[in-house]
């Protein structure tokens, strides 16, 4: 099912059945999204990711970031990270997906993306520490890239373009029960910035 272009300015629900998806389309005039872009890009203290997989550390081509109202512990993949305080232009951004959205968020996992040949395997946000259903607001600075979902027992797909300056909100559920990934591509060599706002209920301070 290929969704690029079908955008509307009240966004519907791109799944039709087990959870929600809703692609805003661009919420930040091109000015806006350049002027983010630019900053996120020079002082967010981004790092390498890494993961502990059969017993062996793995290091990403691409850096990540965590922020977030307190120093919230985050694990996936075997590896806990705590999350930084937010940065002036964190705060603007999640006031502003907030009021878009209708959510409300107290953290922010960035992903930093130098061009396309890096992007993300299939897997879902399910981890332990993020709010049951919880919506997860994804905004996309910088690349277009596609981004895809995969039905866990159907396969179905549904592929979209995630354009500079978009918002795209995961909600319900559809974590358990689709998988998502940003597959790789020659197309693009412009680094790509994304931002997922999300909510962590089991976090310590």
């Amino acid at each position: 099912m290929d969704l690029f272009h079908q955008l509307s300015e009240s966004p519907r629900n791109l799944l039709h059945k087990d959870g929600i998806v809703k692609y805003y389309g661009v919420v930040f005039p091109k000015a806006e999204a350049d002027n983010y872009y630019e900053e996120l890009l020079s002082n967010i203290e981004w790092r390498h990711d890494e993961s502990h997989m059969f017993g062996k550390r793995i290091i990403t081509k691409r850096k990540v970031a965590w922020y977030g109202d307190e120093k919230f512990p985050y694990t996936y993949s075997n590896h806990t990270k705590f999350a930084l305080p937010w940065t002036p232009a964190l705060v603007e951004l999640k006031s502003k997906i907030e009021i878009i959205s209708g959510e409300k968020y107290n953290s922010c996992l960035l992903n930093l993306y130098h061009n396309g040949s890096e992007g993300m395997a299939w897997h879902s946000d399910g981890e332990k520490d993020l709010k049951k259903r919880g919506a997860i607001a994804s905004v996309s600075l910088g690349a277009v890239r596609k981004f895809a979902f995969k039905h866990k027992e159907s396969k179905e797909r549904i592929d979209l373009n995630l354009e500079h300056g978009s918002l795209l909100v995961m909600a319900g559920a559809c974590q358990e029960n689709w998988l998502h990934r940003l597959p790789p591509t020659k197309k693009f060599h412009k680094e790509r910035v994304n931002l997922t706002f999300r909510t962590i209920e089991n976090g310590e301070k």
